[in-house]
């Protein structure tokens, strides 16, 4: 970290950053499946323990974070937290491609078979990107007729997707997404992870397991691309001829793409159809590290070489929860700037929605989505961190989008029903294709539109340091506690300690100005907290922002 003159760290850009991954970056596949089976956690020891948040339990079984005592003790807990809340149908369960992965797989089905939960696997033995498996669970739940094979038994169903995400290849990631089809709440991951500490503090003795055998099979993603054409006008994209290129980055949208190309007639390029658990063909991100970022120059600079290739181009991270958009005139789009044209496109271009439906962000998103729904006249519902809050919403049509800056979003289908209740990146890289067919613009073109309308917003995210009893204040700290009464000129309009949106807590502070606004969260990881920051006045009035933003937390944390 470097200290800047703001007394705030920015994360220093690693000098290969960018530059393709060499033998000495890549993992040894053979040592960390190896150490899955073979190293044993000691749950005493905090770095070992079932951590189990909104994104699942991540880690490394070389670091014996992730290894097959915790998956079994996982699955078991997942399997007495289902049966404790009458969850009874089938459960769905998808991996992608990290190499932890499939021996994650194997483990949890040993375990759900051995308690006799009835379990859907991928029917090709396909990878199943996370929105594929959440779009799997609410179909089934809603009985749509491309599950009638299933033959419907009672009860509803719920899911297990294996992934860390974008995370580097030594991770592996697991995570329960209940009947709802989203990422599970507070409540559900607390006793999970609990549970499954206290098994594996007994010696996994009271899990059961047994022959990953008789499992029954589902076609994710042929149910997943069909359905597509009820969210998207796949119809305008071929109509319009588009050169598309489409990225997996080595994850489990790979035979999707080759399938919605296919299916809807598109001029679509699987720009990288290579699967290998190292990801010896990624380009390193900003720290040095292989991480498939798609919102991330440094690990999307070889896609980005084929930015005047395409029409419009695209990239997933490994379960395609995430997406990344690239544009000729544009280059990468700031995922920001293409979830406030997604909403003004979409909130124009879907006359089925339901006039009341709000537009659902997070605190951290750019206040240009804010004049965004000022000017559609719709409702904006402004939520803290985490795709979870926006579920309920999608689930009642509600909300129409719910989106994060990190560039995770999902919205409803043509009709307003829910189509997944979780990030669907391939979805929203649909879009940017549809967008483009219908209006003649690129995303990257209409955002340009939004600016000369609304203003240009400099955002950036910057790291104070802080003790973990800083953190740990911070992350309660009420608005109220907060004395200033200006921020970086211009008189603070809210000081936010639970969102507007849905009353839930922050987990830090959020200060606003008619022209700008910095929210503080503390680290999970490091001993910082995160400063968000952004400013309609322009990158030295940002500066001024988060300047006084440290000033302002660290005064109200006591110094």
């Amino acid at each position: 970290m470097v200290t800047t003159v703001l007394a705030c760290h920015y994360r220093p850009m690693n000098t290969r950053a960018g530059q393709p991954a060499q033998p000495s970056d890549l993992i040894d596949v053979h040592e960390l499946i190896a150490a899955y089976f073979e190293k044993v956690p000691d749950v005493s020891i905090p770095a070992q323990r079932v951590v189990f948040g909104t994104s699942g339990h991540r880690g490394s079984s070389l670091d014996t974070a992730f290894n097959d005592t915790h998956i079994a003790a996982i699955t078991q807990a997942i399997v007495e937290y289902r049966t404790a809340q009458g969850t009874t149908g089938p459960l769905f369960i998808g991996k992608d491609t990290h190499g932890l992965s499939r021996p994650a797989e194997t483990t949890a089905l040993e375990v759900l078979v051995a308690n006799g939960v009835r379990v859907l696997v991928d029917e090709f033995d396909d990878w199943v990107p996370t929105p594929a498996l959440s779009h799997a669970i609410i179909a089934y739940n809603a009985g749509i007729s491309h599950l009638d094979k299933l033959d419907d038994r009672g009860g509803q169903a719920d899911g297990i997707v294996i992934t860390p995400s974008h995370n580097p290849p030594r991770d592996g990631g697991f995570k329960y997404n209940p009947p709802h089809g989203g990422p599970a709440d507070s409540d559900a991951t607390s006793w999970i992870a609990n549970r499954a500490n206290e098994l594996i503090a007994g010696g996994n003795r009271d899990v059961k397991r047994g022959e990953a055998s008789g499992v029954e099979t589902y076609d994710f993603r042929g149910a997943y691309v069909a359905d597509l054409k009820n969210i998207i006008d796949m119809d305008a994209i071929a109509k319009a001829g588009l050169h598309i290129g489409a990225d997996p980055l080595g994850g489990a949208s790979v035979n999707y793409w080759k399938a919605i190309a296919e299916t809807y007639g598109l001029d679509l390029t699987v720009v990288n159809p290579e699967v290998d658990p190292r990801w010896a063909f990624m380009t390193l991100d900003w720290d040095g590290k292989i991480r498939m970022d798609p919102s991330s120059p440094s690990a999307m600079a070889s896609v980005l070489a084929h930015q005047h290739d395409y029409d419009i181009l695209t990239g997933n991270d490994a379960d395609a929860d995430r997406h990344g958009i690239v544009t000729p005139d544009g280059g990468l789009m700031n995922p920001n700037h293409y979830l406030a044209v997604a909403i003004q496109y979409l909130y124009t271009h879907r006359p089925q929605w339901r006039s009341d439906a709000a537009i659902g962000k997070t605190l951290v998103s750019s206040s240009m989505i804010d004049r965004v729904a000022a000017h559609l006249g719709r409702r904006l519902w402004e939520v803290p961190v985490g795709f979870k809050w926006f579920v309920p919403g999608l689930v009642d049509g509600s909300v129409a989008f719910g989106g994060e800056e990190s560039a995770g979003a999902s919205f409803l289908r043509l009709d307003g029903t829910a189509w997944t209740t979780d990030k669907d990146g391939i979805l929203l890289a649909l879009l940017a294709s549809e967008i483009l067919a219908v209006t003649g613009k690129t995303p990257s073109q209409l955002y340009a539109e939004l600016v000369a309308e609304f203003g240009d917003p400099a955002y950036e995210r910057v790291d104070a340091a802080a003790s973990p009893e800083q953190k740990a204040r911070l992350g309660k700290l009420s608005g109220a506690a907060i004395t200033a009464t200006e921020l970086a000129g211009d008189p603070i309009t809210a000081k936010l300690s639970e969102a507007p949106g849905n009353g839930a807590a922050v987990g830090g502070v959020k200060v606003t100005t008619e022209f700008a606004w910095f929210a503080a969260r503390p680290s999970g990881t490091e001993d910082v907290y995160k400063i968000y920051a952004e400013s309609f006045r322009g990158p030295e009035h940002l500066k001024l922002v988060q300047a006084e933003a440290k000033s302002i937390v660290d005064a109200a944390l006591g110094g």
